[in-house]
Formats: C-alpha cells, sequence, structure tokens
C-alpha cells in the first residue's frame, strides 16, 4: 500500500478514536501524528489528511443527524444561509473540520523536518 493510502486510513481511524475521549480538535492531533509518523511529499501533506477528515466529519454528522431525521441539521441550515439543505450544512461541517486538519498536517510535517534536521 502506498503512503497515501496508509495515512488516510490511519487519520480516520485515529480520529475516531481520539473523538470518543476528546472535543472536535482531536482531528488535528491526528492529523498531526500521522504526518509526523508517516510522512508524505508536497501537496499531499494537506490534502490527504483533509479529505480524510472531510470524509469522517461527513459521515459522522450523517449518522448523528439521520438518527432524529435532521431536524436540527435543517434548522441550522435555515440559520446559515444554506437554504435549509442539511447536506450542504454537513458538506460545510467536513471543509471545516478538513481545514484544521489540514493545517495541523502542515505544522506535523514541519515539526518532522525539524527534528529529523537536529540529528
Amino acid at each position: 500500500m502506498s503512503k497515501n493510502i496508509i495515512n488516510f486510513i490511519v487519520t480516520i481511524v485515529l480520529a475516531y478514536v481520539l473523538s470518543l475521549f476528546l472535543p472536535w480538535w482531536s482531528v488535528m492531533t491526528a492529523a498531526l501524528a500521522t504526518a509526523l509518523f508517516i510522512p508524505l511529499r508536497k501537496a499531499a501533506v494537506f490534502f490527504i489528511p483533509f479529505l480524510a477528515i472531510l470524509l469522517f466529519w461527513f459521515v459522522m454528522s450523517y449518522f448523528l443527524s439521520s438518527g432524529n431525521d435532521f431536524t436540527l441539521a435543517k434548522r441550522i441550515a435555515v440559520l446559515l444561509p444554506l437554504g435549509g439543505n442539511p447536506y450542504v450544512l454537513m458538506l460545510v461541517t467536513g471543509v471545516v473540520g478538513g481545514l484544521a486538519a489540514g493545517i495541523a498536517a502542515i505544522f506535523g510535517k514541519q515539526l518532522s523536518l525539524v527534528l529529523v534536521g537536529r540529528k
């Protein structure tokens, strides 16, 4: 398996496990840790964790919202300029989480370069 796929899977699994115990920012910790220990190259450093957490948060928000027939998601989508569409709200939620994870992964990559440079 390539490092991209391994990083993608490990990021999702680690984010899920950490989200059981920690608040929303646990996805940033997962992305930082995977970028630190499973190095990626160039733009993949940002986009692999971004896509992993986007998918993770979209799926989690879907399952959490489907339990009450998307009632709360529809109401929040009305408050935001999303036209009352709960799926667009879930996509926006995933993008916000993905951005946080992507930026944390870039920090993890930079941290790994600093730590390797000291040796």
